[in-house]
Protein backbone atom coordinates (compact mmCIF):
# COMPACT_ATOMS: atom_id res chain seq x y z
CA UNK A 1 0.00 0.00 0.00
CA UNK A 2 2.78 2.44 0.94
CA UNK A 3 4.73 1.56 -2.23
CA UNK A 4 1.71 2.24 -4.41
CA UNK A 5 1.05 5.51 -2.56
CA UNK A 6 4.65 6.61 -3.03
CA UNK A 7 4.54 5.86 -6.77
CA UNK A 8 1.25 7.73 -7.04
CA UNK A 9 2.72 10.70 -5.19
CA UNK A 10 5.80 10.78 -7.51
CA UNK A 11 3.62 10.59 -10.58
CA UNK A 12 1.52 13.47 -9.25
CA UNK A 13 4.61 15.58 -8.56
CA UNK A 14 6.10 14.88 -11.99
CA UNK A 15 2.79 15.62 -13.64
CA UNK A 16 2.49 18.86 -11.76
CA UNK A 17 6.05 19.89 -12.42
CA UNK A 18 6.63 21.89 -15.58
CA UNK A 19 9.62 21.29 -17.87
CA UNK A 20 11.00 24.81 -17.18
CA UNK A 21 10.99 24.06 -13.49
CA UNK A 22 13.02 20.89 -14.06
CA UNK A 23 15.50 22.79 -16.18
CA UNK A 24 15.75 25.52 -13.55
CA UNK A 25 16.32 22.97 -10.80
CA UNK A 26 19.02 21.10 -12.75
CA UNK A 27 20.66 24.36 -13.81
CA UNK A 28 20.74 25.68 -10.28
CA UNK A 29 22.25 22.47 -8.99
CA UNK A 30 24.90 22.54 -11.74
CA UNK A 31 25.64 26.21 -11.00
CA UNK A 32 26.30 25.60 -7.31
CA UNK A 33 28.27 22.42 -8.05
CA UNK A 34 30.60 24.20 -10.49
CA UNK A 35 30.83 27.21 -8.21
CA UNK A 36 31.80 25.08 -5.22
CA UNK A 37 34.43 23.31 -7.31
CA UNK A 38 35.86 26.63 -8.53
CA UNK A 39 36.10 28.08 -5.04
CA UNK A 40 37.75 24.99 -3.57
CA UNK A 41 40.38 24.50 -6.29
CA UNK A 42 43.73 26.34 -6.07
CA UNK A 43 45.17 25.99 -9.60
CA UNK A 44 43.34 28.86 -11.33
CA UNK A 45 43.01 32.27 -9.67
CA UNK A 46 40.41 33.49 -12.18
CA UNK A 47 38.05 30.60 -11.41
CA UNK A 48 38.55 31.02 -7.68
CA UNK A 49 37.90 34.77 -7.74
CA UNK A 50 35.07 34.57 -10.25
CA UNK A 51 33.30 31.22 -9.74
CA UNK A 52 31.38 29.79 -12.71
CA UNK A 53 31.69 32.83 -14.98
CA UNK A 54 35.48 32.60 -14.85
CA UNK A 55 35.23 29.34 -16.81
CA UNK A 56 34.09 31.34 -19.82
CA UNK A 57 37.68 32.49 -20.30
CA UNK A 58 38.87 28.92 -20.84
CA UNK A 59 35.99 28.15 -23.20
CA UNK A 60 36.90 31.15 -25.35
CA UNK A 61 40.60 30.24 -25.23
CA UNK A 62 39.72 26.78 -26.56
CA UNK A 63 37.74 28.02 -29.55
CA UNK A 64 39.87 31.13 -30.20
CA UNK A 65 41.73 29.65 -33.24
CA UNK A 66 38.43 28.73 -34.90
CA UNK A 67 36.89 32.13 -34.15
CA UNK A 68 39.90 33.89 -35.60
CA UNK A 69 40.18 31.72 -38.71
CA UNK A 70 36.51 31.69 -39.69
CA UNK A 71 35.28 35.07 -38.44
CA UNK A 72 38.06 37.55 -37.68
CA UNK A 73 40.93 37.11 -40.14
CA UNK A 74 40.90 38.66 -43.61
CA UNK A 75 42.15 37.08 -46.83
CA UNK A 76 45.63 38.50 -46.17
CA UNK A 77 45.80 37.41 -42.51
CA UNK A 78 46.72 34.10 -40.97
CA UNK A 79 50.02 32.45 -40.16
CA UNK A 80 51.97 30.50 -41.28
CA UNK A 81 49.78 30.79 -44.42
CA UNK A 82 47.16 33.45 -45.03
CA UNK A 83 43.69 32.60 -46.28
CA UNK A 84 44.46 33.73 -49.83
CA UNK A 85 47.35 31.29 -50.23
CA UNK A 86 45.43 28.45 -48.56
CA UNK A 87 42.43 29.01 -50.82
CA UNK A 88 44.66 28.98 -53.89
CA UNK A 89 46.07 25.58 -52.93
CA UNK A 90 42.58 24.18 -52.26
CA UNK A 91 41.28 25.42 -55.61
CA UNK A 92 44.16 23.96 -57.58
CA UNK A 93 44.02 20.67 -55.70
CA UNK A 94 40.30 20.37 -56.45
CA UNK A 95 40.95 21.40 -60.06
CA UNK A 96 38.41 24.23 -59.91
CA UNK A 97 38.58 27.87 -60.97
CA UNK A 98 41.47 29.66 -59.24
CA UNK A 99 41.37 32.94 -61.13
CA UNK A 100 41.27 36.30 -59.34
CA UNK A 101 38.47 38.79 -60.03
CA UNK A 102 38.71 42.58 -60.03
CA UNK A 103 42.49 42.85 -59.68
CA UNK A 104 45.10 42.29 -57.00
CA UNK A 105 44.29 42.56 -53.28
CA UNK A 106 47.94 43.27 -52.47
CA UNK A 107 49.35 46.73 -51.84
CA UNK A 108 52.14 46.92 -54.40
CA UNK A 109 53.56 50.05 -52.76
CA UNK A 110 54.21 48.60 -49.31
CA UNK A 111 57.62 47.46 -48.09
CA UNK A 112 58.71 44.05 -49.41
CA UNK A 113 56.14 44.05 -52.23
CA UNK A 114 57.75 42.12 -55.08
CA UNK A 115 57.08 41.30 -58.70
CA UNK A 116 58.57 39.58 -61.76
CA UNK A 117 59.84 41.62 -64.70
CA UNK A 118 58.06 40.42 -67.81
CA UNK A 119 59.26 40.64 -71.41
CA UNK A 120 57.67 42.15 -74.49
CA UNK A 121 58.50 38.87 -76.20
CA UNK A 122 57.07 36.07 -74.01
CA UNK A 123 57.86 32.42 -74.65
CA UNK A 124 56.16 29.09 -73.94
CA UNK A 125 57.70 26.35 -71.77
CA UNK A 126 56.09 22.90 -71.59
CA UNK A 127 55.78 21.15 -68.25
CA UNK A 128 57.86 18.25 -69.60
CA UNK A 129 60.82 20.63 -69.87
CA UNK A 130 60.56 21.82 -66.25
CA UNK A 131 63.02 19.29 -64.91
CA UNK A 132 66.59 19.25 -63.65
CA UNK A 133 69.17 16.44 -63.62
CA UNK A 134 70.78 15.71 -60.23
CA UNK A 135 73.93 13.61 -59.98
CA UNK A 136 77.65 14.14 -60.63
CA UNK A 137 79.32 11.34 -62.59
CA UNK A 138 82.74 12.79 -61.78
CA UNK A 139 82.08 11.95 -58.11
CA UNK A 140 80.79 8.45 -58.77
CA UNK A 141 77.06 8.95 -59.35
CA UNK A 142 75.85 6.23 -61.74
CA UNK A 143 72.11 6.92 -61.64
CA UNK A 144 71.39 10.67 -61.96
CA UNK A 145 67.80 11.63 -61.23
CA UNK A 146 65.74 13.87 -63.50
CA UNK A 147 63.78 15.94 -60.97
CA UNK A 148 60.70 18.10 -61.28
CA UNK A 149 61.13 21.72 -60.14
CA UNK A 150 58.54 21.09 -57.37
CA UNK A 151 58.53 18.04 -55.10
CA UNK A 152 57.26 16.82 -51.74
CA UNK A 153 59.51 17.76 -48.83
CA UNK A 154 60.30 15.41 -45.94
CA UNK A 155 57.43 14.32 -43.68
CA UNK A 156 57.94 11.16 -41.64
CA UNK A 157 55.52 8.28 -41.30
CA UNK A 158 54.32 8.70 -37.73
CA UNK A 159 54.36 12.47 -37.98
CA UNK A 160 51.71 12.10 -40.68
CA UNK A 161 49.29 9.22 -41.13
CA UNK A 162 49.56 6.18 -43.37
CA UNK A 163 46.67 7.47 -45.50
CA UNK A 164 48.50 10.76 -45.96
CA UNK A 165 51.66 8.90 -47.02
CA UNK A 166 49.70 6.77 -49.49
CA UNK A 167 48.03 9.86 -50.96
CA UNK A 168 51.26 11.82 -51.33
CA UNK A 169 53.19 8.99 -52.90
CA UNK A 170 50.45 8.08 -55.33
CA UNK A 171 50.12 11.73 -56.34
CA UNK A 172 53.89 11.86 -56.87
CA UNK A 173 53.64 8.82 -59.12
CA UNK A 174 50.84 10.40 -61.17
CA UNK A 175 52.79 13.63 -61.59
CA UNK A 176 56.30 12.16 -61.96
CA UNK A 177 57.90 14.04 -59.08
CA UNK A 178 59.65 12.81 -55.95
CA UNK A 179 58.38 12.20 -52.44
CA UNK A 180 60.85 12.71 -49.58
CA UNK A 181 60.33 10.12 -46.83
CA UNK A 182 61.29 12.28 -43.87
CA UNK A 183 63.68 10.82 -41.31
CA UNK A 184 61.21 8.21 -40.01
CA UNK A 185 62.40 5.48 -42.37
CA UNK A 186 61.01 3.90 -45.53
CA UNK A 187 57.62 2.41 -44.67
CA UNK A 188 55.46 -0.01 -46.63
CA UNK A 189 53.12 2.93 -47.24
CA UNK A 190 55.93 4.81 -49.00
CA UNK A 191 56.59 1.83 -51.27
CA UNK A 192 53.07 0.58 -51.99
CA UNK A 193 52.15 2.89 -54.89
CA UNK A 194 55.54 3.11 -56.58
CA UNK A 195 56.18 6.85 -56.55
CA UNK A 196 59.79 8.06 -56.66
CA UNK A 197 61.35 8.34 -53.20
CA UNK A 198 64.14 10.40 -51.69
CA UNK A 199 65.24 8.60 -48.55
CA UNK A 200 65.91 11.07 -45.76
CA UNK A 201 68.60 9.65 -43.47
CA UNK A 202 68.54 11.40 -40.11
CA UNK A 203 70.53 11.17 -36.90
CA UNK A 204 68.56 8.12 -35.75
CA UNK A 205 69.51 6.16 -38.90
CA UNK A 206 66.00 4.74 -39.09
CA UNK A 207 65.82 1.81 -41.52
CA UNK A 208 69.62 2.06 -41.79
CA UNK A 209 70.91 1.57 -38.27
CA UNK A 210 71.02 -0.49 -35.13
CA UNK A 211 70.92 0.09 -31.40
CA UNK A 212 68.27 1.42 -29.04
CA UNK A 213 67.41 4.72 -27.40
CA UNK A 214 69.96 7.44 -28.11
CA UNK A 215 72.68 4.90 -29.00
CA UNK A 216 71.71 4.41 -32.64
CA UNK A 217 74.55 3.88 -35.13
CA UNK A 218 74.67 3.51 -38.90
CA UNK A 219 74.54 -0.09 -40.15
CA UNK A 220 75.66 -0.64 -43.76
CA UNK A 221 73.95 -4.04 -44.01
CA UNK A 222 70.63 -2.66 -42.78
CA UNK A 223 70.99 0.26 -45.19
CA UNK A 224 71.42 -2.02 -48.17
CA UNK A 225 68.58 -4.31 -47.06
CA UNK A 226 66.18 -1.34 -47.02
CA UNK A 227 67.30 -0.33 -50.52
CA UNK A 228 66.69 -3.88 -51.75
CA UNK A 229 63.22 -3.95 -50.21
CA UNK A 230 62.42 -0.64 -51.92
CA UNK A 231 63.03 -2.37 -55.28
CA UNK A 232 64.41 0.67 -57.05
CA UNK A 233 61.86 3.16 -55.74
CA UNK A 234 64.53 5.09 -53.82
CA UNK A 235 66.04 7.47 -56.38
CA UNK A 236 68.21 9.65 -54.12
CA UNK A 237 69.44 9.68 -50.53
CA UNK A 238 69.48 12.80 -48.37
CA UNK A 239 71.55 13.01 -45.19
CA UNK A 240 69.69 15.28 -42.81
CA UNK A 241 72.01 17.52 -40.79
CA UNK A 242 69.29 19.89 -39.60
CA UNK A 243 65.91 21.25 -40.60
CA UNK A 244 63.99 24.49 -40.50
CA UNK A 245 61.78 25.09 -37.44
CA UNK A 246 64.13 23.19 -35.12
CA UNK A 247 67.74 23.26 -36.42
CA UNK A 248 70.20 21.67 -34.03
CA UNK A 249 67.42 20.04 -32.02
CA UNK A 250 66.76 16.32 -31.80
CA UNK A 251 63.49 14.54 -31.24
CA UNK A 252 61.89 11.77 -29.23
CA UNK A 253 59.03 9.39 -29.93
CA UNK A 254 57.75 7.87 -26.66
CA UNK A 255 57.65 4.08 -26.73
CA UNK A 256 53.93 4.24 -25.95
CA UNK A 257 53.40 5.74 -29.43
CA UNK A 258 55.55 3.25 -31.32
CA UNK A 259 53.13 1.07 -33.27
CA UNK A 260 54.03 -2.14 -35.03
CA UNK A 261 54.03 -0.33 -38.39
CA UNK A 262 56.29 2.48 -37.13
CA UNK A 263 58.69 -0.03 -35.60
CA UNK A 264 58.88 -1.92 -38.90
CA UNK A 265 59.53 1.26 -40.90
CA UNK A 266 62.29 2.36 -38.55
CA UNK A 267 63.63 -1.17 -37.99
CA UNK A 268 63.11 -0.98 -34.25
CA UNK A 269 62.32 -3.92 -31.98
CA UNK A 270 58.65 -4.51 -31.22
CA UNK A 271 57.32 -4.36 -28.58
CA UNK A 272 59.64 -1.39 -27.95
CA UNK A 273 62.01 -1.55 -25.01
CA UNK A 274 62.70 2.17 -24.85
CA UNK A 275 61.78 5.55 -26.34
CA UNK A 276 62.87 6.25 -29.92
CA UNK A 277 65.48 9.01 -30.04
CA UNK A 278 66.62 11.28 -32.86
CA UNK A 279 69.80 12.85 -31.45
CA UNK A 280 70.77 16.39 -32.33
CA UNK A 281 73.90 15.22 -34.18
CA UNK A 282 75.16 12.25 -36.18
CA UNK A 283 77.32 9.49 -34.77
CA UNK A 284 78.74 8.46 -38.19
CA UNK A 285 80.69 11.71 -38.63
CA UNK A 286 81.66 14.76 -36.59
CA UNK A 287 83.40 17.17 -38.99
CA UNK A 288 83.27 18.20 -42.67
CA UNK A 289 85.96 15.79 -43.83
CA UNK A 290 84.20 12.81 -42.23
CA UNK A 291 80.87 13.96 -43.69
CA UNK A 292 82.34 14.03 -47.20
CA UNK A 293 83.76 10.55 -46.69
CA UNK A 294 80.38 9.31 -45.40
CA UNK A 295 78.71 10.71 -48.53
CA UNK A 296 81.16 8.79 -50.68
CA UNK A 297 80.56 5.64 -48.60
CA UNK A 298 76.78 5.85 -49.08
CA UNK A 299 77.24 6.40 -52.81
CA UNK A 300 79.25 3.19 -53.02
CA UNK A 301 76.80 1.21 -50.85
CA UNK A 302 73.82 2.40 -52.91
CA UNK A 303 75.32 1.49 -56.27
CA UNK A 304 75.84 5.09 -57.35
CA UNK A 305 72.63 6.85 -56.34
CA UNK A 306 72.78 10.65 -55.96
CA UNK A 307 73.69 11.47 -52.35
CA UNK A 308 72.96 14.86 -50.81
CA UNK A 309 72.67 16.69 -47.53
CA UNK A 310 69.89 18.74 -45.99
CA UNK A 311 70.46 21.63 -43.61
CA UNK A 312 69.08 24.84 -42.26
CA UNK A 313 72.07 27.15 -42.59
CA UNK A 314 73.52 28.38 -39.32
CA UNK A 315 77.14 29.49 -38.96
CA UNK A 316 78.59 30.53 -42.35
CA UNK A 317 82.13 29.50 -41.42
CA UNK A 318 80.99 25.91 -40.96
CA UNK A 319 79.58 25.77 -44.49
CA UNK A 320 82.82 27.32 -45.73
CA UNK A 321 84.68 24.49 -43.99
CA UNK A 322 82.49 21.94 -45.80
CA UNK A 323 83.24 23.56 -49.16
CA UNK A 324 86.93 23.46 -48.31
CA UNK A 325 86.72 19.75 -47.47
CA UNK A 326 84.97 19.03 -50.78
CA UNK A 327 87.59 20.88 -52.81
CA UNK A 328 90.49 19.19 -51.02
CA UNK A 329 89.11 15.63 -51.02
CA UNK A 330 87.75 15.92 -54.54
CA UNK A 331 84.31 14.45 -53.88
CA UNK A 332 81.11 15.80 -52.37
CA UNK A 333 77.30 15.79 -52.31
CA UNK A 334 75.34 15.63 -55.54
CA UNK A 335 72.83 18.05 -54.06
CA UNK A 336 72.27 20.26 -51.04
CA UNK A 337 68.76 20.87 -49.70
CA UNK A 338 68.52 24.27 -48.04
CA UNK A 339 65.67 24.40 -45.55
CA UNK A 340 64.62 27.87 -44.42
CA UNK A 341 64.13 28.66 -40.75
CA UNK A 342 60.49 29.40 -41.63
CA UNK A 343 59.98 25.72 -42.46
CA UNK A 344 57.40 23.63 -40.65
CA UNK A 345 57.47 20.69 -38.27
CA UNK A 346 54.95 18.72 -36.26
CA UNK A 347 56.31 19.88 -32.92
CA UNK A 348 59.24 22.04 -31.85
CA UNK A 349 60.25 24.32 -28.98
CA UNK A 350 58.97 27.82 -29.85
CA UNK A 351 62.40 29.38 -29.34
CA UNK A 352 63.82 27.09 -32.05
CA UNK A 353 60.98 27.75 -34.50
CA UNK A 354 61.04 31.51 -33.93
CA UNK A 355 64.68 32.40 -33.36
CA UNK A 356 67.22 29.90 -34.73
CA UNK A 357 68.63 29.44 -38.22
CA UNK A 358 68.79 31.51 -41.40
CA UNK A 359 65.53 32.12 -43.29
CA UNK A 360 65.42 30.59 -46.76
CA UNK A 361 66.52 33.62 -48.76
CA UNK A 362 69.66 34.32 -46.72
CA UNK A 363 70.52 30.63 -46.38
CA UNK A 364 69.99 29.90 -50.06
CA UNK A 365 72.08 32.87 -51.20
CA UNK A 366 74.89 31.94 -48.83
CA UNK A 367 75.00 28.35 -50.12
CA UNK A 368 74.77 29.54 -53.74
CA UNK A 369 77.63 32.00 -53.36
CA UNK A 370 79.82 29.62 -51.36
CA UNK A 371 79.47 26.96 -54.07
CA UNK A 372 80.13 29.46 -56.86
CA UNK A 373 83.13 30.92 -55.08
CA UNK A 374 84.55 27.46 -54.38
CA UNK A 375 84.12 26.36 -58.01
CA UNK A 376 81.54 23.71 -57.06
CA UNK A 377 78.26 25.13 -58.37
CA UNK A 378 78.33 23.12 -61.61
CA UNK A 379 78.62 19.86 -59.65
CA UNK A 380 76.30 20.44 -56.68
CA UNK A 381 72.60 21.06 -57.34
CA UNK A 382 70.56 23.11 -54.87
CA UNK A 383 67.10 22.13 -53.63
CA UNK A 384 65.28 24.77 -51.58
CA UNK A 385 62.30 24.57 -49.22
CA UNK A 386 60.42 27.15 -47.16
CA UNK A 387 56.74 28.19 -47.52
CA UNK A 388 56.47 27.42 -51.22
CA UNK A 389 52.82 27.14 -52.25
CA UNK A 390 52.45 28.95 -55.58
CA UNK A 391 54.14 29.58 -58.90
CA UNK A 392 55.67 32.91 -57.98
CA UNK A 393 57.30 31.41 -54.87
CA UNK A 394 58.91 28.78 -57.11
CA UNK A 395 60.18 31.41 -59.57
CA UNK A 396 61.57 33.65 -56.81
CA UNK A 397 63.37 30.67 -55.25
CA UNK A 398 64.86 29.64 -58.61
CA UNK A 399 65.94 33.24 -59.15
CA UNK A 400 67.87 33.20 -55.87
CA UNK A 401 69.87 30.17 -56.96
CA UNK A 402 67.86 27.00 -56.46
CA UNK A 403 67.63 24.35 -59.17
CA UNK A 404 64.64 22.55 -57.60
CA UNK A 405 62.10 23.38 -54.88
CA UNK A 406 60.38 21.29 -52.22
CA UNK A 407 57.18 21.91 -50.30
CA UNK A 408 55.73 20.05 -47.32
CA UNK A 409 52.91 22.19 -45.98
CA UNK A 410 51.79 23.12 -49.48
CA UNK A 411 51.12 19.45 -50.20
CA UNK A 412 49.51 19.04 -46.77
CA UNK A 413 47.09 21.80 -47.73
CA UNK A 414 46.40 19.98 -50.99
CA UNK A 415 45.39 16.94 -48.90
CA UNK A 416 42.86 19.09 -47.06
CA UNK A 417 44.84 20.51 -44.12
CA UNK A 418 42.83 23.39 -42.63
CA UNK A 419 45.74 24.87 -40.62
CA UNK A 420 44.10 23.84 -37.35
CA UNK A 421 47.57 24.00 -35.71
CA UNK A 422 47.01 20.70 -33.88
CA UNK A 423 49.89 18.75 -35.45
CA UNK A 424 51.46 18.17 -32.04
CA UNK A 425 48.27 16.89 -30.38
CA UNK A 426 47.52 13.76 -32.44
CA UNK A 427 44.07 15.31 -32.96
CA UNK A 428 44.42 16.60 -36.52
CA UNK A 429 40.79 16.95 -37.66
CA UNK A 430 41.63 16.13 -41.29
CA UNK A 431 43.43 12.84 -40.54
CA UNK A 432 46.79 14.04 -41.87
CA UNK A 433 49.06 14.72 -38.86
CA UNK A 434 47.76 11.95 -36.63
CA UNK A 435 48.09 8.23 -35.94
CA UNK A 436 44.50 8.04 -34.70
CA UNK A 437 42.80 5.43 -36.89
CA UNK A 438 39.37 7.01 -36.48
CA UNK A 439 40.58 10.40 -37.67
CA UNK A 440 42.64 9.12 -40.57
CA UNK A 441 39.60 7.22 -41.88
CA UNK A 442 38.25 10.55 -43.09
CA UNK A 443 41.15 10.88 -45.54
CA UNK A 444 40.53 8.87 -48.71
CA UNK A 445 43.90 8.06 -50.36
CA UNK A 446 42.53 7.73 -53.89
CA UNK A 447 40.72 11.06 -53.88
CA UNK A 448 43.55 12.91 -52.16
CA UNK A 449 46.18 11.48 -54.52
CA UNK A 450 44.40 13.21 -57.40
CA UNK A 451 44.39 16.45 -55.42
CA UNK A 452 48.14 16.16 -54.82
CA UNK A 453 48.64 15.61 -58.56
CA UNK A 454 46.38 18.53 -59.51
CA UNK A 455 48.09 20.92 -57.10
CA UNK A 456 51.52 20.00 -58.39
CA UNK A 457 50.60 20.21 -62.06
CA UNK A 458 48.79 23.54 -61.87
CA UNK A 459 51.37 25.16 -59.56
CA UNK A 460 54.29 24.12 -61.78
CA UNK A 461 52.36 25.34 -64.81
CA UNK A 462 51.80 28.70 -63.11
CA UNK A 463 55.56 28.96 -62.49
CA UNK A 464 56.29 28.12 -66.14
CA UNK A 465 53.78 30.71 -67.32
CA UNK A 466 55.63 33.35 -65.29
CA UNK A 467 59.04 32.23 -66.59
CA UNK A 468 57.71 32.28 -70.14
CA UNK A 469 56.25 35.76 -69.58
CA UNK A 470 59.77 36.86 -68.59
CA UNK A 471 60.93 35.86 -72.07
CA UNK A 472 62.86 32.77 -70.98
CA UNK A 473 62.78 29.45 -72.80
CA UNK A 474 64.20 27.36 -69.95
CA UNK A 475 63.76 27.33 -66.16
CA UNK A 476 67.51 27.54 -65.68
CA UNK A 477 67.55 30.93 -67.42
CA UNK A 478 65.83 32.64 -64.47
CA UNK A 479 68.14 34.97 -62.55
CA UNK A 480 67.83 37.33 -59.61
CA UNK A 481 67.70 40.23 -62.08
CA UNK A 482 64.19 39.05 -63.00
CA UNK A 483 62.59 39.81 -59.62
CA UNK A 484 62.20 43.26 -58.05
CA UNK A 485 61.40 44.14 -54.44
CA UNK A 486 60.33 47.42 -52.87
CA UNK A 487 62.26 48.68 -49.87
CA UNK A 488 61.56 51.58 -47.52
CA UNK A 489 62.75 54.18 -50.02
CA UNK A 490 63.79 52.31 -53.17
CA UNK A 491 63.09 49.44 -55.54
CA UNK A 492 65.87 46.97 -56.20
CA UNK A 493 66.31 43.69 -58.03
CA UNK A 494 67.11 40.60 -55.99
CA UNK A 495 70.55 40.63 -57.59
CA UNK A 496 71.16 44.03 -55.96
CA UNK A 497 69.74 42.83 -52.66
CA UNK A 498 71.69 39.55 -52.77
CA UNK A 499 74.74 40.04 -55.00
CA UNK A 500 76.45 37.02 -56.51
CA UNK A 501 80.20 36.47 -56.66
CA UNK A 502 82.63 35.42 -59.34
CA UNK A 503 83.38 31.71 -59.88
CA UNK A 504 86.41 30.50 -57.90
CA UNK A 505 86.73 33.89 -56.17
CA UNK A 506 86.78 32.29 -52.72
CA UNK A 507 89.60 30.00 -53.79
CA UNK A 508 91.57 33.09 -54.71
CA UNK A 509 90.56 35.11 -51.64
CA UNK A 510 88.67 37.68 -53.72
CA UNK A 511 85.21 37.72 -52.12
CA UNK A 512 83.61 41.15 -52.55
CA UNK A 513 82.99 43.29 -49.46
CA UNK A 514 79.21 42.99 -49.94
CA UNK A 515 79.46 39.24 -49.37
CA UNK A 516 81.63 39.35 -46.27
CA UNK A 517 78.64 40.12 -44.07
CA UNK A 518 77.50 36.58 -44.82
CA UNK A 519 80.85 35.14 -43.74
CA UNK A 520 81.99 34.43 -47.29
CA UNK A 521 85.22 36.39 -47.21
CA UNK A 522 87.15 33.28 -46.18
CA UNK A 523 90.18 31.97 -48.04
CA UNK A 524 89.36 28.39 -48.94
CA UNK A 525 92.97 27.82 -49.97
CA UNK A 526 94.03 27.41 -46.33
CA UNK A 527 94.65 23.79 -45.26
CA UNK A 528 91.59 22.07 -43.79
CA UNK A 529 91.88 22.29 -39.99
CA UNK A 530 91.59 19.13 -37.95
CA UNK A 531 88.30 20.13 -36.39
CA UNK A 532 87.00 21.42 -39.72
CA UNK A 533 85.61 24.65 -38.28
CA UNK A 534 88.47 26.99 -37.30
CA UNK A 535 90.78 29.26 -39.32
CA UNK A 536 88.27 29.24 -42.17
Amino acid sequence: MSIALTALTCDSILAATSIPAVILTVGTAAYFSVGESDISQTSHAVRRNYPVIGNLRYVLETIRPELRQYIVESDMDGRPFDRMHRAQVYQRAKNVNDTLAFGTRRNLYENNAEWACHSMWPKHISIEEARHSIGTSEWGCKAPYNSSILNISGMSYGAISENAILSLNNGAKYGNFFHNTGEGGVSVFHMKNGGDLVWNLGTGYFAAGSGEGDKRVFDATCFQETLEEAEGKVKMIEIKLSQGAKPGHGGLLPKSKITKEIAKARRLPFPPQSDCHSPSSHSAFSNPEELVQFISHLRDLSGGLPIGIKLCVGQPKEFAALCKAITEIGVGPDFITVDGAEGGTGAAPPEFSDSIGLPLEEGLVLVRNMLIGAGLRDKVKIIAAGRITNGFAIVRTLALGADVTNSARGFMLSLGCIQALKCNSNKCPTGIATTNKDLMEGLDPEDKALRVYNFHKRTVQAALDIIGAMGHECVSDVTSDDIMRRGSNNVRTLSERFPSIEPNSLLEGKAPESCKIFGMGAHLTNPLPKDGFTNV
